[in-house]
């Protein structure tokens, strides 16, 4: 297997509140739901930097499609992160994170490393963290 990620799908509990959170809230670019002729098969995809996509699907076509029952999401089990450029664009991104209905898990902070980041959970309870980290900085 290569080392590399190019799809990121997160189980939400409403499609179109999940779309309105990161297309409305967040600015991430999308055709909004597609694939709504199938059951089972309406999807959202966001093009993320460096050719990653982000998927929004509901847990209950995840579960119909995989055979696994339905679980609640766990706000530990992972951490999705966005790096900015600048110290001041983390607070501006927690700030449109909370406008757009996010939960503020931690405010920004200093951290150990040097940075400043905070989290926010999104509507369906997934963790992101938002980081300004001077040695890994991300391309513009």
């Amino acid at each position: 297997m290569k080392p590399r990620v190019s799809l990121i799908t997160l189980g939400v509990a409403d499609l179109q509140r999940s779309l309105a959170f990161y297309r409305d809230g967040l600015g991430l670019p999308t055709e909004g739901i597609i694939g709504q002729e199938y059951e089972h098969g309406a999807v959202v995809f966001f093009r993320l930097a460096g050719g990653l996509m982000l998927a929004l699907w509901a847990q209950e076509d995840i579960a119909f499609d995989t055979g696994l029952a339905k679980a609640p999401v766990s706000s530990t089990g992972f951490i999705l992160a966005h790096n900015v450029l600048r110290r001041e664009e983390v607070d501006a991104v927690m700030a449109a994170a909370e406008t757009a209905g996010a939960g503020i898990v931690k405010r920004p902070q200093d951290t150990f490393y040097g940075g400043y980041a905070g989290y926010f959970r999104d509507p369906d309870g997934h963790l992101w963290e938002v980081a300004w980290n001077p040695a890994m900085l991300p391309e513009e």
